[in-house]
């Protein structure tokens, strides 16, 4: 997986709703990407208004 969503994560949704795959899923307290569908484009990372999203 290329990208990791950290417990900085507001649970705002943006990164969900700008992955191109739908990778990214609200998990109990924050979001989470799934590394199995992930194509590490980075636009959840981009989006991330807390710059929650790093490369793993």
């Amino acid at each position: 997986m290329a990208f990791k969503i950290s417990e900085e994560c507001i649970m705002c949704g943006a990164c969900a709703a700008n992955c191109p795959v739908s990778a990214i899923t609200e998990g109990e307290n924050q979001y989470v990407i799934d590394g199995d569908v992930c194509i590490s484009c980075g636009n959840c990372a981009e989006n991330c208004p807390v710059s929650a999203i790093t490369e793993a």
